[in-house]
């Protein structure tokens, strides 16, 4: 099955059932951080920072900067596309590493 027909439709059916939300839904950050989906090397962010590790010092990272990282991570560990800063996953992935870093 082609990866960006089951992304999207996954994508889609989190969608429908988070509909009521207005902001960005930490299970869909949830599902990206886990999907290894997002890349060509069978790898997921969990993968390399499994249960937040090495995820605590983002704070000192504004959020164009930590999206910027993302999409490196994207690009280089996982051999995927970058996804666009503005998206509705770029968001919900950026919410959901946020919760790993000290406050």
């Amino acid at each position: 099955m082609n990866k960006s027909i089951l992304f999207f439709s996954l994508f889609f059916l989190l969608a429908v059932q988070g509909q009521a939300n207005e902001a960005p839904s930490l299970s869909l950050g949830k599902t990206l951080f886990e999907s290894t989906e997002l890349g060509s090397k069978g790898k997921s962010c969990q993968t390399c920072h499994s249960q937040g590790k090495g995820l605590d010092m983002i704070g000192d990272f504004n959020d164009e900067e930590l999206k910027d990282i993302i999409n490196a991570c994207l690009r280089d560990a996982l051999g995927g596309k970058l996804i666009s800063v503005e998206s509705q996953e770029m968001v919900a992935l950026l919410a959901y590493v946020r919760k790993f870093q000290k406050r």
